[in-house]
């Protein structure tokens, strides 16, 4: 005879429950998180976080590095990147007259917990 080793799932209205394999989101978490994926919903800001992320550290400037390779006007980039800070994504620090921007380690952080994947910024993962 054998002995179970663990007591079996409960029983709900559809027959029986899956046990968690994780913990889930709060409330909060999932409001925070929403506003990050609305954030990056846009393509040209889905592309500005990757070219952030993409830069040693997680950090780029405004007009240096995050410019090139779109046909826009630096006003409209300046809105799209002002959306992600907003969102909570980025950071942002004036150094002089430029602007950088930096990946935010704890909205990475949130990301990957969803997604459940390896989101690390270049200077975690180093």
């Amino acid at each position: 005879m054998s002995i179970p080793t663990s007591a079996p799932a409960a029983p709900n209205a559809l027959g029986y429950c899956t046990p968690l394999s994780r913990e889930p989101m709060t409330a909060a978490q999932a409001g925070a998180v929403s506003r990050m994926l609305k954030a990056l919903a846009d393509p040209v800001r889905l592309r500005l976080m990757s070219l952030v992320l993409s830069h040693e550290g997680g950090e780029a400037c405004a007009m240096c590095d995050l410019t090139e390779g779109f046909d826009l006007a630096v006003s409209t980039l300046s809105h799209h990147l002002k959306i992600l800070h907003d969102a909570g994504l980025v950071d942002r620090d004036k150094r002089g007259v430029w602007v950088y921007y930096k990946a935010r380690p704890e909205a990475m952080d949130a990301l990957r917990t969803l997604f459940g994947s390896d989101l690390s910024t270049p200077a975690e993962a180093g």
